[in-house]
């Protein structure tokens, strides 16, 4: 019986924090499903299309990576899946504040669903996305922080403005 897990988020942009992330979940589960939601509430850089198309982009060449999207809560989209694992990658103490607040809410919502925390490695600890918006936008590079195609898809966006 193989092992899917369901790695949501918004991926706005996807960095290399993130990729880590699931290379290392696919060591562990089957199949990763990373799963960008779709939150109208949430002004992104890139629209749900894009982003979904980046990571296609990205994880073309991994039959054991999965790109797909979802609006709504996550325990109905894990119930479609056939899936009952979320797998989430921390990288500092506020994030675990934040990811185990969300995981106990979806277990209030159903008991089935079981979260797996992934610290990622130390040298992605300080990449995130508001920083990397942050970088590109001033004219920095984040080749280091993210895959060249969102650098250069992020350059492309931001220098637009």
């Amino acid at each position: 019986m193989s092992k899917s897990a369901i790695y949501p988020g918004s991926f706005d942009p996807f960095t290399n924090g993130h990729k880590n992330v699931i290379e290392r979940g696919v060591k562990v589960f089957d199949e990763v499903v990373v799963a960008v939601a779709h939150n109208t509430s949430k002004k992104t850089i890139f629209s749900l299309e894009e982003r979904v198309d980046i990571l296609n982009e990205i994880f073309k060449d991994r039959a054991d990576v999965r790109v797909d999207y979802f609006e709504g809560l996550l325990v109905d989209y894990a119930k479609r899946m056939g899936t009952n694992i979320v797998l989430r990658g921390m990288r500092t103490v506020s994030d675990f504040e934040y990811e185990l607040q969300m995981a106990l809410a979806n277990k209030s919502l159903s008991q089935e669903l079981e979260t797996v925390f992934m610290v990622t490695d130390s040298e992605f600890s300080h990449v995130s996305s508001s920083v990397i918006r942050e970088v590109v936008s001033l004219g920095g590079s984040a080749g280091k922080m993210v895959p060249a195609i969102v650098e250069k898809r992020l350059k492309e966006k931001l220098h637009k403005r």
